[in-house]
């Protein structure tokens, strides 16, 4: 598409004094002639946004090049009604991470402040190369089922169905039971969420179960599963047990939890084999029932063991406990003492996790009489005066403690249903359920995207998520109603959901170059692609997140986006000027993550922290989005080393795509193989993975690495 493009260069917060932007200027005009080229004083400023907004109101110009901050910084000042915008960091990127003194006294670089110019017109070379590359949007637009399907009738189902209808939107609430409520229905109290915070109180699922048969846009379904969901978010058509087929638009996955398996922690506690050893749960079953707490022989139970730091066999069942065992044994011991003042309870713990106001509780119990033991129950025996003789350590005094008491109650692990039970049937090429990360649950960042799952359109709330108790999963179904109904709107306008949200371009699939490798359709984060019987991918654009692992997985290179592409990247890469052998001048490639590494390398230049000017650095979507042609173009052209800073991956969840970075060091092994077949050293190929907190560290890494280079040598293919 050709652009009329203008050329933005801000003069502002220290780059008119340390850039000859007269260089820039005939970078744009001469190297590149673009029609419009101008400087101002502060670009932010309402003078300078004028100043480019004129230009594209008068149809002058239709996409604009700021050369200015960072892209992270006034994204909403040079936001132009849908015109193209590019930024180039010339104050991050540039000024504020190049100071010519360090660089020439610490590391060493001659010619500095030469160097520091260079890097700015490369970086302008690329911007408009990237420009000039861009294609218009395509959008993928449908009109998209505006009711939203939640499965499972617990508290944490029934109050998102209940969100779901008052923000005008349809509820589907399918429940596999014969009756509403879950769990709930099986408690004798809950811990309160009111003031004043120190009290148990009654259920209130008989409450929401009336305000869900009351309100006439939720349709509930007992006695009913989903046998299939198949198509894409904004699209699905689900089929349920009982015959029928809904249009859906996006799900709410609430289908609770179910108790860690105990056969794990039996022997150790004697449970199954001594019947005054019971679990939290069939305690709050015998509360619920009669109200009364009773021995194995009928006696009433006058002291009762809470044991909330249980073992396992593998360690610690602490990923399926969060704080929920501490709350619950607070909640039974409190109702302990208001049945009988006389009964003594007993908490071993390893620290009580009562944060916010159930610290209101915590104190309430502890002023009943609740003695707490800090340390691991290390044995049980049959006691004389009591039914159960139990010993423990106690780290806080430092000595084994020992007591009789006539009943020990176990805390449960909450185990997500959805870890080893179907619950969705997606009918998806990856699977028909949702992928889990760690600990069975299906989450797919869960710092920074919480209730997302890696299936997009697909949200999981409630003890599916995480282990929490009632309060707040009516809260957490909440968040989950909303960012489905958030997603729905966007599906109407054509825009992706997080992380890259409002985006607007799907990307475009070449089929008839297509070897149907399946190697897109594996590799997808996201099961966004599908196939068919012959392994030819089938997009679906609603499922997916606009990350690009698919086009950096393809070995024929027929995957790219309007706007990111194959093509777009390995031009600039070739637009970037590479000295020769004889100017002793370094030249190295960065691949930077847009989501962790780019704001990691921007945090660094605000606090003035300088790394090698010879390093030009690219921002990409994800580095799972990296085709190895890309590696090819750079060192074909001269660079004499390619160096990739993305996300850390594994279990920690810190790739915002899942397993970009997994894919691309993987990938990169591979590099590393072919380098050494064609006598180029590995070690031209560096691989980082990058906090955004790592910033401190983010420019030794940097230099350290151009320094290896420098080592080297030059790149043997230079011109």
């Amino acid at each position: 598409m050709d652009w009329k493009i203008g050329v933005y260069i801000c003069e502002g917060c220290g780059i008119g004094d340390a850039l000859d932007l007269g260089r820039l200027e005939k970078v744009a005009t001469g190297e590149y002639k673009a029609p419009v080229c101008k400087r101002h004083g502060g670009l932010c400023r309402d003078e300078g946004v004028a100043l480019i907004k004129s230009d594209i109101d008068s149809g002058a110009v239709d996409a604009a090049i700021v050369a200015a901050c960072s892209p992270r910084q006034m994204t909403p000042r040079f936001d132009f009604n849908g015109a193209l915008v590019e930024r180039v960091s010339l104050r991050e990127g540039v000024v504020w991470s190049h100071n010519p003194e360090t660089l020439e006294s610490d590391l060493e670089e001659e010619d500095a402040e030469e160097n520091v110019n260079m890097l700015a017109e490369d970086m302008l070379r690329v911007a408009l190369v990237r420009v000039q590359k861009t294609q218009a949007p395509n959008p993928y637009l449908c009109q998209p089922a505006k009711r939203v399907l939640v499965i499972g009738g617990g508290v944490t189902g029934l109050s998102a169905a209940l969100d779901v209808a008052r923000a005008g939107y349809e509820a589907v609430l399918v429940e596999k039971s014969a009756e509403l409520g879950g769990w709930a229905r099986r408690f004798k109290r809950n811990e309160a969420p009111l003031p004043p915070f120190d009290r148990v109180r009654e259920p209130d699922v008989n409450a929401l179960i009336e305000q869900v048969k009351a309100t006439g846009t939720i349709k509930a379904y007992t006695s009913c599963e989903v046998k299939q969901v198949a198509g894409q978010p904004g699209e699905y058509k689900v089929e349920l047990s009982d015959g029928q087929t809904l249009d859906i638009g996006a799900v709410v996955v609430a289908a609770g939890w179910k108790p860690f398996d105990t056969a794990k922690y039996a022997d150790k506690y004697a449970l199954g084999a001594n019947p005054n050893v019971i679990t939290s749960i069939e305690f709050e079953e015998r509360l619920a029932k009669g109200g009364k707490i009773l021995r194995a022989d009928g006696q009433p139970a006058a002291a009762v063991a809470f044991v909330t730091n249980v073992e396992t066999k593998e360690g610690d069942m602490g990923p399926h406990r969060g704080n929920v065992a501490d709350i619950v044994a607070l909640k039974q011991a409190h109702y302990l003492k208001t049945l009988n003042g006389e009964i003594t309870p007993y908490l071993f713990h390893d620290h009580v996790k009562a944060s916010g106001l159930y610290e209101e509780l915590f104190r309430a119990v502890q002023k009943d009489g609740l003695v707490l033991v800090r340390g691991a129950v290390t044995s049980l025996a049959e006691g004389s005066e009591r039914p159960i003789a139990l010993a423990g350590e106690d780290i806080l005094l430092g000595a084994e403690v020992e007591m009789e008491v006539d009943l020990v109650v176990l805390s449960v692990g909450m185990a997500p249903t959805t870890l080893d039970e179907e619950v969705l049937h997606l009918k998806y090429r990856q699977g028909p359920e949702l992928p889990a990360l760690s600990h069975g649950y299906p989450n797919s960042h869960f710092v920074c995207f919480p209730y997302e799952t890696r299936r997009t359109g697909v949200y999981a709330c409630g003890a599916v998520r995480e282990p929490m108790n009632l309060a707040r999963a009516a809260e957490d179904a909440a968040g989950a109603a909303m960012k489905a109904i958030g997603a729905i709107e966007l599906i109407s306008q054509g825009k992706a959901s997080l992380p890259r949200v409002g985006d607007l371009i799907v990307p475009d699939f070449s089929l008839q170059r297509c070897t149907q490798c399946k190697r897109c359709t594996e590799e997808c984060p996201f099961g966004a692609i599908d196939e068919d019987a012959k392994g030819t991918p089938q997009y679906n654009p609603t499922r997916c997140r606009r990350c690009g692992t698919c086009m950096g997985a393809c070995p024929e290179r027929i995957i790219n986006f309007p706007n990111y592409s194959i093509d777009m990247i390995g031009s600039m890469i070739k637009a970037i000027h590479v000295p020769d052998e004889f100017e002793e001048k370094p030249r190295v490639l960065g691949f930077v993550c847009e989501n962790d590494a780019y704001p990691a390398l921007d945090m660094a230049a605000q606090n003035r922290l300088s790394h090698s000017a010879y390093i030009r650095m690219l921002p990409i979507r994800c580095l799972g989005s990296i085709n190895l042609v890309w590696i090819a173009d750079a060192l074909a052209k001269g660079f004499d080393g390619v160096m990739l800073l993305g996300c850390k991956h594994g279990d920690d969840y810190q790739c915002h795509f899942i397993k970009g970075s997994e894919l691309a060091n993987t990938r990169m092994e591979k590099v590393s193989e072919t380098l050494n077949r064609l006598m180029l050293e590995s070690a031209r190929i560096g691989f980082h993975e990058i906090n955004i907190t790592d910033y401190k560290a983010v420019p030794g890494m940097i230099n350290t690495f151009v320094a290896s280079l420098k080592d080297l040598g030059p790149n043997p293919y230079k011109q």
